[in-house]
Formats: structure tokens, C-alpha cells, sequence
């Protein structure tokens, strides 16, 4: 009798090992095993540059016309711009606008071609701040901004008179909204809408856009971006 309790005894006593051993072995091995990171979050602040090109008309549409035989044309340009976190944005960006064409006088809102050869260059300088609709699940990101603009206006011919050119800076504003597809992880592309405003541009008596009653400067911007930067 005594024997059979002893080996019961013994059964229960390597059972209970056995069970305290399955129970410890997989605690080991979890504490063994290093823990999962955590996804990186995305820095504070990233800095980023860009490249753009695309075309751009103009609200002085009459004017623009009649000296270059268009209202719109290429432009092209470069910037950059900071983020803070994953949405606001702040940039400067600078581009040029520059066609040839021919003199004009205007005599009740017809123009007359002068046969003086002429050319326009528009340098704008925008500072913009805006905000970006991202989601994690997705690698297209829209955006919207707007901000304040200095924009240089020249149109000079080889052989003018002295004060038959025009040179000035005129300040103004712009709205903007867009879409950025992540390309890859430094690269991203963007397609970029804009529309500027600057009032009060053209008041020389001479110049053909004060002819046909046109002084807005502004005018509509599409262009597209090549992103370089997270």
C-alpha cells in the first residue's frame, strides 16, 4: 500500500514539475525578446526644396495680348518650404515669366503694333503658409494655402528712349490648393493651382493696360512640383 502511495507521489511531483515548467519557459522566452519598436514619428520640423514649372495667364488679358499675341505662357522656378508636423506648411518660392513681343498704342481699345521689339519678364516672390490633409493610408496628400507676393514687372527693348521702359515692384496676394503624391520616400510630385491678385499695378499713362482700363498685375498659375525632402 505504502509503495503504491509512493509512486502516486511521485507521478504528481514530475506532473507539477512539468506544469511549472511549460508556465515559465514561454514568460523566459517573452522576456527574453526584445520588444517591438515603435512606429518613428514623423519629425517636428522638416525642410524640404522643390522645383516647378507649368504656365500662367493674366487678368490684364487685353493688355498681355495685344504686346505679346497671348495672355498666357511657361514659367518656371524654384523654393522651399518648412513643415511643421504633418500638416502646416510655410514656403517661399521664386519664379519667372518672360515672352517677347512688339510695342503697342492703343487708340479707342484697338492696338496698333509700333514695330518696336519688346520684352516682359514677371519675377514673382510668394511667401505662403497652408495647411496638408494627410492619412496615413494614403500616399496623396491635398493641401490649400495662400499668402502675400512681390511681384517684379520689366519690359524693356533694345534701342527705348529714355522712360519708354517700365520696371517696377508691386506687392499682392495669392490663393493655392494642390495634391502631392509621395513618389518615394525623399521624392514626391505635385500638381499646383494659384491665383494672384495685385492691384493697382499698371499706372503708367503710357502703358497699354492703363489703355484698356487693366492695372491687375495677378492672374491664375498652373505649374507642377518635384518635391525633394520627406
Amino acid at each position: 500500500m505504502s509503495a503504491r502511495i509512493g509512486r502516486r507521489t511521485g507521478w504528481l511531483a514530475a506532473l507539477t514539475c512539468v506544469a511549472v515548467l511549460a508556465a515559465t519557459v514561454p514568460d523566459a522566452a517573452a522576456q527574453a525578446r526584445p520588444a517591438p519598436r515603435p512606429a518613428a514619428a514623423p519629425a517636428a520640423i522638416r525642410v524640404r526644396g522643390f522645383f516647378e514649372a507649368g504656365a500662367r495667364t493674366f487678368t490684364a488679358s487685353k493688355s498681355v495680348e495685344a504686346v505679346l499675341g497671348s495672355s498666357s505662357g511657361g514659367m518656371f522656378g524654384a523654393g522651399g518650404e518648412v513643415l511643421f508636423g504633418r500638416n502646416l506648411f510655410v514656403s517661399i518660392g521664386v519664379s519667372r515669366f518672360q515672352r517677347d513681343g512688339e510695342r503697342v498704342v492703343v487708340f479707342e481699345d484697338e492696338a496698333f503694333p509700333l514695330g518696336i521689339e519688346t520684352t516682359v519678364k514677371v519675377v514673382p516672390i510668394e511667401l505662403s503658409a497652408g495647411w496638408r490633409f494627410t492619412n496615413p493610408r494614403r500616399s496623396v496628400i491635398p493641401y490649400v494655402g495662400g499668402g502675400v507676393g512681390w511681384h517684379k514687372y520689366q519690359e524693356t527693348s533694345e534701342f527705348s528712349d529714355a522712360g519708354e521702359d517700365s520696371e517696377f515692384t508691386k506687392t499682392g496676394f495669392q490663393l493655392l490648393g494642390g495634391a502631392e503624391w509621395r513618389a518615394a520616400r525623399w521624392l514626391g510630385i505635385a500638381g499646383e493651382a494659384a491665383w494672384m491678385s495685385v492691384p493697382d499695378a499698371f499706372t503708367e499713362p503710357s502703358s497699354a493696360a492703363v489703355a484698356f482700363d487693366e492695372d491687375n498685375l495677378g492672374g491664375a498659375v498652373f505649374r507642377i512640383k518635384v518635391v525633394i525632402g520627406r
